[in-house]
């Protein structure tokens, strides 16, 4: 991996801590997990197109 997609890899598993906490100390956010989930498919998309597959 490149360090473009290392660093979207580190950023959507803080984002995910981010998330879950948000979602335990508040209330669970249906938006903000879309948000997640799009930002998870264009990380897997990344590793996708870096590795050829």
């Amino acid at each position: 991996m490149n360090g473009s997609t290392k660093t979207m890899g580190g950023l959507t598993v803080g984002t995910l801590v981010l998330t879950t906490a948000y979602s335990v100390a508040l209330e669970s956010n249906g938006w903000v997990w879309f948000g997640w989930v799009v930002l998870a498919m264009a990380t897997v998309s990344m590793v996708a197109t870096s590795h050829g597959v």
